[in-house]
């Protein structure tokens, strides 16, 4: 089955490729339909369901596949989030990842308007932080990477994938 992912950043390809490296993947650069920063689960969602169906609907596609990274306001502080989104046919499945409060002096600048890859490259010094690690690996020091995060969003959308594969069969079977 052919997939095309949604992005050319190397850390949500790899995420993809480890979890679905069994099918024909492909990546290809389409609109997520929502502001180069999310600010909510809801607006991160919605973009990664817009690649995802952007995707599905290129020439030979069966399957696409949109991962997206945003930030959302609780209570307490400004979190990163991450939602990925998986669609063939008809049928959409979403998926979020972990949550990581981001400090103070990183989250003012990104709720003053900035998007939080650059606010995240002047705190680094590293032009390649968001296709690497992320601002969760530099912020659980190297225990968890973007490509990981996004690694299991994908194996949730597979599991919900399967699942509806193995139920959609049983529920032609009675």
């Amino acid at each position: 089955m052919k997939m095309i992912i949604g992005s050319k950043n190397p850390a949500k390809i790899q995420a993809v490729k480890a979890v679905f490296g069994d099918w024909n993947l492909e990546d290809a650069s389409v609109d997520s339909g929502v502001r180069a920063q999310p600010m909510s689960d809801e607006e991160t969602r919605q973009g990664a369901i817009q690649r995802a169906k952007a995707c599905s609907s290129l020439p030979g596609a069966a399957a696409g596949i949109g991962l997206e990274g945003g930030v959302t306001l609780m209570d307490d502080g400004l979190y990163i989030c991450n939602w990925g989104a998986l669609s063939i046919g008809e049928n959409v499945w979403s998926a979020s990842g972990a949550k990581l409060l981001l400090p103070e002096f990183i989250a003012q600048p990104v709720l003053a308007g900035e998007e939080l890859g650059p606010v995240m490259r002047a705190f680094t010094s590293k032009e390649d932080i968001s296709t690497t690690e992320g601002a969760v690996g530099v912020f659980t020091n190297g225990h968890m990477s973007r490509g990981t995060m996004f690694e299991h969003i994908c194996l949730l959308l597979k599991g919900q994938y399967s699942f509806y594969r193995f139920n959609q069969k049983k529920e032609t079977e009675k």
